[in-house]
């Protein structure tokens, strides 16, 4: 049991300090498009503000990227009126899947498909990446192709939180609470 629970401890420690070794960073830079082709540099284009990125190089982790659109949306890009228009956020929000190496080439249907089914407001939060993979993994530290990857910069273009993995509601309170401060 003592074995189990100190295997347990060094895992959690292990993450934990895997993604405190991006805090602090500046985010690398990345030129993406928009799906009408207008390109954006991460992160020279949205220095000024704090800005959620979201991250996805496979398909199995753009899946789990979509689970994060809803409450993204809801929470930091739709405007709230009335009482609720306290809760608004000044945040840049962008989702952007990556396609590296042979799927590079999906690029082109993978914006006409996102023009037809993604909600017309979450489209320009929406940046599509093409090329290699290599830098962004190392300094990102993508150690799992299967999970998206999310990245609060701030004005300046430092990481000051990382996450990954599907959508909870616990890692939403955590990046509203670094946005909050």
């Amino acid at each position: 049991m003592i074995k189990w629970i100190a295997t347990c401890f060094f895992f959690v420690c292990f993450l934990l300090s895997a993604k405190s070794q991006i805090v602090g960073k500046q985010f690398p830079d990345m030129v993406a498009e928009t799906v009408e082709d207008k390109k954006v540099s991460l992160p020279w284009d949205v220095k000024g503000k704090y800005t959620l990125l979201g991250l996805a190089y496979s398909k199995k982790s753009e899946e789990q990227l979509n689970t994060w659109f809803n409450p993204v949306f809801t929470t930091f890009i739709q405007k709230n009126t009335g009482q609720m228009a306290t809760f608004n956020y000044d945040v840049n929000v962008f989702f952007v899947p990556m396609f590296t190496g042979i799927n590079a080439a999906a690029t082109g249907t993978a914006k006409r498909k996102a023009m037809k089914n993604i909600n017309p407001q979450l489209l320009p939060h929406i940046l599509f990446y093409k090329g290699e993979l290599k830098k962004y993994k190392e300094e990102l530290d993508f150690e799992k192709k299967d999970i998206p990857y999310f990245f609060i910069l701030d004005a300046d273009g430092k990481i000051v939180f990382a996450t990954n993995g599907t959508y909870s509601d616990a890692k939403m309170e955590s990046i509203e609470a670094v946005l909050e401060n």
